[in-house]
């Protein structure tokens, strides 16, 4: 069945608000509806750029044309078995999302991956990128952040291109013959500022409903904090080339060099080796409609029926989108037919069991945000956000969770079978050991952060999908997984049916695994008596990052006083011990219990929430303002060390330790 769900879903590109993007909502909700799911498409107006011309030439000194592109996404029908995706006429030309239209022409300056260190180091070297289009390639950090930081040097353009190091043929045979990123296919991607707020660029904070007034929102001439204002674009390796081989001036640090046959500088500002980019973009953007599809099982139990468990996937793609997302669509719907099967045999859970399919997450997060944003008030009382993106591209599971539900994860880990023999979690302990076997063999330093010697690692939740908008901005705790592999046309035309087939999982067993997992996380979740957190393994971390963060702050000579973030933090440790013996032992009254444990999180957000992105209002986890994707622990205090910025992180200090101290009062009162 999860094979016939991901044809049917692939079967066509669905960009968000598309029309058969709304062919999508159609098909997931006859399949809510199919379960006994109490099944709704909720619709939302939103800023949405559709590309109407992309042109991006390049020329040396003389005026001689060096590439002119983007080239057409195309792979040789007659080797390997082609491409029977690659030509349809309803494929986008590829674009970055929120980027705005322009047209400039000016030298080329490589940036490398465009973080912020390498904007420095190109400072150093006595670079300049004011004035420049500044090229960058793939990885590290997310694309919008790339630009933000050029647009804050004063670049302006920018050109992103997946070099051949990070997912073509230096990784391996390319596509079709193996699943690398072949010379033409192009990433696409948003480039939205999604570290300041994700969402509806001209409604933050509010849910942008069909019928908000015009009023409540902001100009789209007038957005101005998460939306760039320079014009991007992204290209294949097969147009950066041309480019790359042409630039004069410095060599490039040897960390910069990619897997292109030559030798990368970094651009030169006259002369002989010169080289000039002319970009026109015409963008149409405007307000668009897209397709939340919300499915829902009430519960039965008076005191928690109103306690949510969200179970959530997005839906729409760049072009086709098989591994990104709908791999975890088709998880998700395998996982809603086990539920219907269920309530035909008569059972309800204790709590409501909320399943959604987002729309235009690519764009921004903007289906689940919006969705958060209008319910809000509902969601203070979630007791979990379980969500999947790339649901499978190989046979690897990995996963990220908030601290208190990392014991929960592995523990459902534990009663999955995974195909390759033993459980789920028996097969990623094997596959982490072998990765930090590798790691070590050539990392002498390279030293693995164990929670336990026999313990998989959980990563933290940064950004970069559906889980943001639930645990950054409302904190409601939270789980994010999926089974990886090597996966080289991420956000490509080539992310296909006919490339998940040879590739992914050609016979479906991870979608069955991962729709196992996916279940039983919101099925133990609706009917635990008591609810799985774990506030010692939090406690313990919490202390753990307040103590590094005043190591940082030392070496870079800030004076600090960390006193009462480090009498907060073992506060909330303590805490966190005594009310796991509570849930060993609980009192006959278990929702009161519940209730506290639920609000023990929420107390974690600082209701001004982060300085310079106040949508962002945990103080534990958040995007980093440079990263995009990767966490950022106690970011308000962290960020505010590395700007070496004593004052500010002297404030967050405070507000970190008013957070930890609301949290752990909630969790003593409940222990009493």
């Amino acid at each position: 069945m999860a094979g016939e769900e991901l044809k049917a879903l692939t079967s066509a590109p669905h960009w968000a608000s598309s029309p058969e993007d709304y062919k999508t909502a159609l098909y997931v909700a006859d399949k809510f509806k199919a379960a006994g799911l109490e099944t709704s498409i909720v619709p939302y107006n939103v800023l949405l750029n559709k590309p109407i011309r992309i042109s991006i030439e390049a020329f040396n000194a003389n005026g001689d044309k060096l590439m002119s592109g983007p080239t057409q996404e195309h792979v040789d029908p007659k080797r390997y078995g082609g491409d029977p995706y690659q030509d349809d006429p309803r494929v986008l030309p590829a674009f970055n999302g929120s980027s705005p239209s322009g047209d400039v022409t000016a030298p080329v300056v490589y940036a490398n991956y465009g973080e912020l260190a390498d904007f420095k180091e190109l400072q150093k070297m006595g670079v300049s990128v004011k004035g420049k289009i500044v090229l960058v390639r793939y990885g590290a950090n997310f694309r919008g952040v790339k630009v933000y930081i050029a647009q804050k040097y004063g670049a302006v353009g920018v050109l992103i291109y997946s070099d051949p190091t990070d997912d073509g043929y230096f990784r391996g045979d390319v596509y079709p013959k193996g699943p690398w990123r072949p010379a033409t296919a192009v990433q696409r991607g948003s480039v939205q500022f999604l570290p300041i707020y994700p969402g509806d660029p001209e409604t933050p904070g509010i849910a942008s409903t069909p019928d908000l007034p015009v009023s409540k929102r902001i100009p789209a001439d007038k957005i101005q904090a998460d939306w760039p204002s320079i014009p991007s674009n992204p290209l294949s390796y097969k147009d950066a080339a041309p480019i790359l081989k042409a630039l004069g001036g410095q060599e490039s640090p040897r960390s910069w060099q990619g897997a292109l046959p030559f030798t990368y500088h970094l651009g030169a500002d006259g002369g002989p080796n010169v080289v000039t980019v002319h970009m026109h973009l015409e963008q149409d953007t405007r307000l668009r409609t897209i397709w939340d599809v919300i499915g829902t099982i009430d519960g039965t139990d008076p005191a928690e029926k109103e306690d949510w468990v969200i179970v959530g996937n997005h839906r729409d793609a760049w072009v086709y989108g098989a591994v990104d997302p709908n791999s975890g669509t088709a998880a998700m719907l395998e996982a809603v037919h086990g539920f219907g099967a269920l309530l035909k045999q008569g059972w309800r859970p204790k709590r409501r069991i909320v399943f959604a399919s987002w729309d235009a997450e690519e764009e921004g997060l903007i289906g689940s945000t919006e969705w958060c944003e209008q319910y809000a008030n509902h969601l203070a009382h979630a007791v979990a956000y379980f969500n999947t993106d790339v649901g499978v591209s190989g046979p690897n599971f990995t996963a990220g969770a908030v601290p208190s539900l990392k014991p929960f994860l592995r523990d459902i880990t534990q009663r999955v079978q995974s195909p390759k023999g033993g459980t789920v979690y028996s097969q990623w302990q094997q596959t982490q050991k072998a990765a930090d076997a590798m790691r070590a063999s050539t990392h002498r330093q390279f030293r693995p952060e164990t929670p336990g010697e026999n313990d998989v690692r959980i990563g933290n939740l940064g950004s970069g999908s559906d889980y943001t908008p639930f645990l950054q901005h409302l904190g409601v705790p939270s789980t994010d997984i999926g089974s990886s592999g090597p996966y080289g046309v991420y956000h490509s035309v080539f992310d296909n049916y006919n490339w998940f087939t040879k590739f992914a999982d050609p016979t479906f067993v991870y979608e069955q695994q991962q729709a196992r997992v996916f279940g039983l996380e919101a099925l133990h979740m609706a009917d635990a008596d008591i609810l799985p957190y774990d506030y010692q393994v939090y406690g313990a971390d919490i202390v753990g990052y307040v103590h590094a963060a005043q190591r940082h702050a030392t070496a870079l000579n800030l004076s600090l006083d960390f006193t009462a973030a480090n009498a907060a933090a073992q506060r909330f440790a303590n805490a966190g011990e005594d009310i796991h013996h509570i849930q060993e032992t609980p009192p006959p009254n278990t929702a009161t219990l519940n209730h506290a444990l639920r609000a023990a999180e929420e107390a974690l957000l600082n209701p001004a929430g982060l300085p310079k992105r106040p949508w962002y209002k945990h103080t534990i986890y958040a995007p980093g303002e440079y990263t995009g994707y990767a966490a950022v622990v106690i970011p308000g205090v962290n960020e505010a060390i590395e700007a070496q910025d004593a004052p500010l992180a002297q404030a967050q200090i405070t507000a970190l330790a008013q957070a930890l101290n609301r949290s752990a009062a909630i969790l003593e009162q409940a222990a009493k």
